[in-house]
């Protein structure tokens, strides 16, 4: 079993979702959550959770974060 945290450069054509769908499969690990939506044409930090880690999630969705776009 996979337990720990994880940070992706997600890149764009990816969701949120698809990129945790991939981890799962990838570390056989079937709770799997991320800290935060980005969109299909957003790039940038993803933060993801395996395992127990999942829980710690909860914390960082509580922050304030900057989104950019240019």
């Amino acid at each position: 079993m996979a337990n720990g945290i994880l940070v992706i450069d997600k890149s764009a054509g990816w969701t949120s979702q698809d990129v945790a769908a991939k981890l799962r499969g990838v570390f056989h690990e079937r709770r799997v959550g991320h800290g935060g939506t980005l969109d299909p044409m957003a790039t940038g930090v993803l933060v993801v959770g395996f395992g127990n880690a999942t829980r710690l999630l909860n914390h960082i969705v509580e922050h304030d974060k900057t989104y950019e776009a240019t």
